[in-house]
């Protein structure tokens, strides 16, 4: 590991526990010499173990995001002269007592929904967030507003991680491959229209807000799903690259432990086989605490 521009080397006495995420588990993986063999000579890495499944399956939760303009609702979050005001207003509120606007965590409702009656199960979660999220956050949207999200919970679509280089301070090649699979993307068009659904009744409705002309004007299912392949974006739950299972394309198994390498574990999202139907945080958290278990158990 690099601390301080120098390179140090640490030894384990016992086990290595990678936890380095979906996106960055298989990439060490790879440069240490595990996964894919053809890929891994091909940067001219000594192959350790061929372990075709290191980078493969990874899938996450697409996501798109209508927008609603409301310049009259001055008590959302937004870019304007009051708005400056309440949020100094809540910077001393937080400092003082903990309390005010700036205890939000933005996405302040939710919901877990089917998509259409056939679906056994939830296969749709949805975020409404007190503000303009306008491109996930990364551009500044002036005025007021609200945002809602229509995140896909069971993708079929499956992406992969690859290496770009030998060199461990390249980033990954990562292809998430969202909405290859057509009923991915059938079900997030269902999913928009529930949701405005939903944003067209009497409740909500009477609030004013009107939809971004980005997303309004997509209407029928062809232009619905063009607005969703153009807009549709990762919520940032990546897992199953490292996946679990007994197979030849599976990484670790039900211990955790990599297949055909002694002494080494994965422990983060990329061991989940297949994502959960919701947010990823307290699942990986358990995944971590199984993990104690295992290796108390196997030091016992």
């Amino acid at each position: 590991y690099r601390q301080g521009g120098q390179l140090k080397e640490v030894r384990a006495a016992r086990e290595v526990l990678l936890s380095a995420g979906a996106l960055l588990s298989p990439q060490l993986l790879m440069l240490s010499g595990i996964g894919p063999g053809a890929q891994l000579q091909q940067h001219g890495i000594a192959v350790v173990h061929d372990l075709p499944g290191v980078g493969e399956h990874l899938h996450d939760h697409p996501d798109v995001v209508l927008l609603y303009d409301a310049p009259h609702l001055k008590d959302l979050f937004g870019v304007s002269a009051e708005a400056a005001v309440r949020i100094a207003r809540g910077v001393m509120d937080w400092r003082r007592a903990r309390t005010g606007m700036l205890t939000t965590n933005y996405a302040e409702a939710g919901g877990f929904i089917r998509s259409s009656a056939a679906e056994s199960a939830p296969d749709l979660q949805l975020h409404f967030v007190i503000g303009k999220l306008v491109d996930h956050g990364r551009k500044t949207a002036l005025g007021h507003g609200y945002s809602s999200h229509v995140c896909l919970l069971q993708p079929r679509s499956r992406g992969r991680v690859a290496l770009a280089s030998a060199d461990p301070m390249a980033l990954p090649l990562v292809d998430p491959n969202f909405l290859a699979d057509e009923d991915d993307l059938q079900r997030m068009v269902r999913g928009v229209r529930r949701m405005r659904d939903i944003l067209s009744q009497p409740a909500l409705a009477d609030l004013g807000g009107k939809e971004l002309p980005v997303s309004a004007s997509a209407q029928t299912d062809a232009e619905i799903a063009q607005f969703i392949r153009s807009h549709a974006d990762s919520i940032y739950h990546p897992v199953g690259s490292c996946r679990m299972g007994p197979g030849p394309m599976d990484v670790v198994d039900a211990q955790l432990r990599v297949h055909g390498v002694q002494g080494l574990r994965v422990v983060d999202a990329s061991v989940m086989p297949r994502i959960t139907s919701g947010n990823t945080n307290a699942p990986t958290v358990m995944v971590a605490e199984k993990a104690v278990d295992l290796l108390r158990a196997s030091a016992a």
